[in-house]
């Protein structure tokens, strides 16, 4: 049985790269749910029982939507809630399912990288592809 631990924290971003990572019939995924930080500022106006359970939340709806669209017959799914040290989280999972794939599913930090994702950032970029021609010409 192949063994994907994935790292997630949108369901749509993760079904993108989830989607090619199965390569037997049967796959055992590990997902850890990442949510997002708490600011210092609202950390200071709430207890951290408030917060754990903001978290278990936040992962439970996360999980209901993964969870249905990756299990097929003889699958096996592991839900966990990421720490706050996923590097210390990560190298224990790999201890634990020896031969495992990490798949980093999470949304990048710095916005969407393709152009379907962020309509703006495809629009300007078919804008100066269309135009480029025509400056070409006004040039010469």
């Amino acid at each position: 049985m192949q063994t994907v631990i994935a790292y997630v924290d949108d369901a749509q971003q993760a079904l993108r790269h989830l989607s090619g990572a199965r390569e037997a019939a049967a796959v055992r995924w590990v997902l850890v749910g990442c949510p997002p930080r708490v600011t210092h500022h609202v950390s200071r106006w709430v207890t951290r029982s408030a917060r754990e359970s903001w978290r278990s939340k936040w992962a439970d709806k996360l999980f209901a939507q993964l969870v249905p669209a990756l299990e097929r017959p003889g699958d096996e799914i592991v839900l966990y809630l990421g720490d706050h040290n996923l590097k210390a989280q990560a190298e224990a999972l790999m201890r634990e399912h020896q031969g495992a794939r990490i798949v980093d599913a999470r949304r990048p930090r710095n916005g969407p990288v393709d152009p379907a994702a962020n309509p703006q950032r495809g629009l300007v970029s078919l804008l100066a592809a269309g135009l480029s021609p025509a400056l070409w010409v006004a040039l010469e």
